[in-house]
């Protein structure tokens, strides 16, 4: 049986520990969903932008495909892998952030091997975004 330790002694997460088991579990996915993880893996915590960088994330069938000129399959495979695991990616961010992803944005690129999941967070809880930028104006009406 596991015991928890009450929320009061425990550390809280720091924002190093976070990025790294976001980064943790968007590897785990992928390697699930494909049968191969990527090999390098980043995760940015930026107010209300969490975004994952992924290297050298494709299959050995996925790199023949590429070098026989099929790059738009291969990018149309990987897109249909990352909407299939889009609610499982998003689940694991909430989990690990404590934010509520309000919209999630994903691409591919084959040359180099690099795959990018970003995950837009909900509104701070003064219910605004962490920074709002003022419109310039350059005196035109």
């Amino acid at each position: 049986m596991r015991t928890e330790l009450p929320l009061s002694t425990a550390e809280p997460a720091t924002p190093g520990a976070v990025a790294a088991t976001i980064s943790s579990s968007i590897v785990k996915l992928v390697r699930e969903y494909t049968g191969r993880g990527p090999t390098k893996a980043r995760t940015y915590i930026m107010d209300d932008l969490i975004a994952t960088v992924l290297q050298d994330t494709l299959t050995l069938g996925e790199r023949s495909l590429v070098r026989d000129g099929e790059r738009e399959l291969v990018i149309s495979m990987r897109k249909a892998f990352q909407r299939t695991m889009e609610s499982e990616m998003i689940a694991a961010v909430e989990r690990h952030s404590g934010r509520r992803v309000l919209a999630f944005l994903s691409d591919n690129h084959v040359d180099p091997d690099i795959a990018v999941e970003s995950f837009v967070l909900h509104p701070g809880a003064d219910g605004d975004w962490a920074y709002a930028v003022e419109p310039q104006h350059d005196g035109i009406a």
